[in-house]
């Protein structure tokens, strides 16, 4: 069988067209640079003799109007293209694009439901439905989605596993067909210099990325809360110790920082794990403190929220810092059977847990890359909870709460806090992508997970070798880490835009 064109049957007719809106494209954004420096620009409404607003449109205007239809005609093609790898029945006639649309068809509809019940219902949404009034923040948005649910339907995008390997397709081209009796008949990305599915490294591997980035922020946001509230509204000492530890930790360079976490003589002292029995602490510590200040004159609901909260955070607690079969000793790390219980490490010494405490167990190295995102990102968010702290304390609602005889714990989560959503909403997205780049840049190093996992750095730096011979085992995982931080870049702006009209 031969390779699979990129365009198939459908680029006949299709290829022109995208050309064609490539061009316009291009040359309106250079004419509308160069009639920039003229001094024309976009105009505006005007008001005339009638008292009635008109349109005043400039060539400036044109051409952002050639521009936005281009962009559109472009986005209709790729469109044509994945109807036709759905409807087309043979791979020749697919072509790679349309193969790769028919594999993400799952995706598709996830994000078409999505759309189509977030518009319909989005002035019933708050702050995620006007999302839906911003172009930009739409498009993010839809970047950031694709790249969910790319990991949440993984199982069934990927026609490969992982670590599956054909030694005959060794960096063969986009499209080349397998071998017969295999699940699959291409590798529609080609495969790297071990035979291995690139299309299906780069699915799975975004699974590796969601993991870690979404929910390791919402833990560093825990903590830099938990901590900034107090030390911007209590001041004095309290906030002088707080800021100085914080300040210390950001006199690091982050890469060097990361790079120190995740080394094998860090991990052996066992540094990683005394840092993941304080810091997954927090989440527990700002959920009790959160619905005791609310309710604390509801005594009985009060307690049962506390009480769950501690119960299943506690045992999410034990899960997550425990380890099955594993103990630090004096001469470093050594593994005992399975049938041992499952242990917490402390360092030199070690406590046996009940199996039945423990709910799951996490990879050492994904559990070491989580912690050390953590403690980077808890500096950064503390110092802009304190900041915006220190200028919302002084407001009048806060004055009348206080007047109210409401307690100072009351008043940091439920007056302040929810005033500082827009920020912290914000905060929190950017915080993702620079979490995103981070993890790609410890895979690209080769520190932090395993050797074999098909998280993108270290998919692009295993094809970095051969870039010049052979650029498509790196180029997918790139474009995939680019446009997942350009989606969450969209995203803050769009949130941003629509927070500052409230």
């Amino acid at each position: 069988m031969e390779p699979l064109t990129w365009t198939g049957q459908f680029g006949t007719f299709l290829n022109p067209i995208m050309l064609a809106a490539v061009v316009v494209f291009f040359a309106a954004a250079i004419l509308n640079f160069v009639i920039g420096f003229a001094g024309i620009r976009a105009g505006g409404y005007e008001v005339n003799d009638e008292g009635t607003m008109v349109m005043n449109r400039t060539p400036s205007d044109y051409l952002l109007m050639a521009m936005q239809f281009a962009v559109l005609v472009f986005l209709a093609c790729c469109v044509g293209f994945i109807i036709g790898g759905i409807v087309l029945p043979e791979m020749a006639q697919k072509g790679i694009l349309g193969a790769v649309g028919q594999r993400l068809l799952p995706v598709w509809i996830a994000l078409i439901v999505t759309f189509a019940l977030s518009i319909t219902f989005k002035a019933r949404l708050g702050l995620y439905g006007k999302l839906f009034n911003s172009s930009i923040g739409m498009v993010g948005f839809g970047l950031v989605m694709f790249w969910v649910y790319a990991a949440l339907f993984s199982a069934w995008v990927a026609p490969f596993d992982a670590l599956d390997q054909i030694s005959s397709l060794r960096n063969d081209i986009p499209g080349t067909p397998t071998p017969e009796g295999e699940a699959y008949s291409h590798y529609l990305f080609g495969g790297d210099r071990l035979g291995r599915d690139v299309f299906s490294r780069v699915i799975l591997g975004s699974t590796f990325v969601l993991q870690i980035a979404p929910l390791a922020t919402v833990f560093a946001f825990m903590v830099g809360i938990t901590l900034g509230l107090p030390a911007g509204y209590f001041g004095g000492r309290l906030d002088t110790i707080l800021t100085f530890v914080a300040n210390l930790v950001l006199a690091f360079p982050v890469i060097l920082l990361f790079y120190l976490l995740v080394t094998p003589e860090i991990v052996a002292a066992g540094l990683p794990q005394y840092m993941s029995m304080v810091l997954f602490l927090f989440p527990i510590i700002f959920l009790v403190t959160l619905f005791n200040s609310r309710f604390h004159t509801q005594p009985k609901r009060r307690n049962l929220l506390v009480g769950l909260t501690v119960l299943i955070g506690g045992l999410l607690y034990l899960s997550l810092i425990s380890d099955r079969g594993t103990v630090i000793d004096v001469l470093g790390w050594s593994r005992l059977p399975e049938s041992w219980p499952d242990r917490i490490s402390l360092g030199l010494f070690s406590i046996p847990l009940p199996q039945s405490l423990d709910l799951f167990d996490i990879g050492g190295n994904i559990l070491i890359v989580f912690v050390s995102v953590v403690f980077v990102n808890s500096p950064t968010v503390f110092r802009i909870v304190r900041g915006i702290t220190l200028d919302i304390k002084t407001r009048d609602y806060v004055a009348a709460a206080q007047t109210r005889g409401e307690g100072p714990w009351y008043i940091m989560l439920w007056e302040i806090l929810p005033n500082a959503r827009g920020p912290l909403i914000v905060d929190f997205c950017l915080r993702i992508g620079y979490t995103t780049i981070l993890l790609g840049t410890l895979g690209f190093f080769g520190l932090g997970l395993s050797p074999e996992s098909p998280d993108w750095g270290s998919t692009i730096n295993e094809g970095r070798s051969l870039l010049t011979v052979y650029p498509h085992p790196a180029l997918p995982p790139a474009l995939a880490l680019m446009s997942l931080v350009l989606g969450l870049n969209l995203l803050a702006d769009g949130l941003r835009e629509e927070s500052l009209k409230d």
